[in-house]
Parts: C-alpha cells; sequence; structure tokens
C-alpha cells in the first residue's frame, strides 16, 4: 500500500470520525451530564471498540454476512431497538451534581459493544475495507485500524468538551432536560439512513 492511500484513509477516518454521528452525539450528552473525566472510559470504548470492529469485518466478518444476509436484517433491527433505549435513557437522565456518583456514563465496554449495533460505524468499516483496504495484507488491515484508532480519538475528545462547555449553560434543570430531550431527538434522527424512510 502507498503513502498516498494511508493519506486518504487518515482524512476520510478523520471526516467520517468528526461529523455527527450516534457516537458523537451520546458523547456530547455524556459530556454535559457527566464532564469529561468520567466520560473517558466511553471515548476509549469507541476508539478501541470501533478498531476491533474495522479489523474483524477486514478479517472476514464481511464475507460471513455477504454468505447469510439475513445477518444485515437483525443487525438493522437490534440497532433499531438499542438505539431507540439510549435515546430514552438520554432523555431521560437526571440532573448530576458533580459529587453525585449515581448517574453513570457508559463503560468502556458497553461503548465498544455499541459500534456493532451502530450504523454508521458498520458505514464507516464497510467503506473502509473496501476502498482502502480491499485485499491487502492482514498487517495493512492492522495499521489501517489503528490509524482510526488515533484518528478517533481526538475526534470524539472534541465533542465531549463541547459537551462540557455546555454545562455553564446547562445549570437549570430545565435547561439540561431540553437538552437531553434534543440530544435524543438527534440520535433518533440518526437513524434516518438506516430506516431508509
Amino acid at each position: 500500500m502507498t503513502f498516498e492511500t494511508l493519506t486518504a484513509l487518515a482524512i476520510f477516518a478523520f471526516v467520517s470520525s468528526a461529523t455527527p454521528g450516534p457516537n458523537n452525539l451520546m458523547l456530547m450528552a455524556s459530556g454535559a451530564n457527566f464532564g469529561f473525566a468520567r466520560t473517558i472510559p466511553h471515548m476509549m470504548g469507541i476508539s478501541i471498540g470501533f478498531m476491533v470492529m474495522l479489523f474483524s469485518v477486514g478479517a472476514g466478518l464481511v464475507q460471513i454476512f455477504d454468505r447469510f444476509p439475513v445477518i444485515y436484517d437483525i443487525l438493522k433491527i437490534a440497532s433499531v431497538i438499542y438505539m431507540l433505549w439510549l435515546a430514552w435513557k438520554i432523555a431521560n437522565a437526571a440532573p448530576i451534581s458533580k459529587n453525585d456518583t449515581a448517574g453513570a456514563p457508559m463503560t468502556f465496554l458497553q461503548a465498544a459493544g455499541f459500534q456493532w449495533v451502530n450504523p454508521k460505524a458498520w458505514a464507516m468499516a464497510l467503506t473502509a475495507v473496501t476502498v482502502y483496504v480491499g485485499e491487502a495484507s492482514l498487517w495493512w488491515l492492522a495499521l489501517a485500524a489503528l490509524l482510526f484508532a488515533v484518528v478517533n480519538l481526538p475526534s470524539v475528545s472534541i465533542w465531549t468538551i463541547a459537551g462540557q462547555q455546555l454545562q455553564r449553560i446547562l445549570t437549570n434543570p430545565r435547561r439540561l432536560r431540553a437538552y437531553n430531550w434534543t440530544m435524543a431527538a438527534l440520535l433518533i434522527a440518526s437513524l434516518y439512513p438506516v430506516l431508509g424512510l
């Protein structure tokens, strides 16, 4: 693989990681509700979880899906149900004080697992594998997955910081509730491409 291909992949990784999607919307909501430090496991789960997913897809998982197309339908249904549940949780999140530990952001494993039902993550992984990796070696695939993780971490951090900065505005429970409902609605709206409406 050439340096030009690697550069193009890095640009694709940055643009696809930085643009709005389920992960970034949830990170922004988490940053606003829990702050940056408590959202770090969530951010790491996204970056490492997607890296593992991308490698798995490129190493042959996509061939299993091609052989059994019903898996796509099952994944689509699971994605919609899970994202609706997450939207409900975001919409109904109670205000949390800085010293309150009752509420909890997504854990590392929850965020890593979410990549497997995240429609945008699937689109990113399939595009990266088919356009930039192709039939290349596992070494190139591993490098592509690592590149995504390296590019993704600063991107998700920006979304979390943006949410954290909103804490100054969201000191009123009514404003926080309106913000959470807005983020939940945007998360549901991100299902539009999956539902094919």
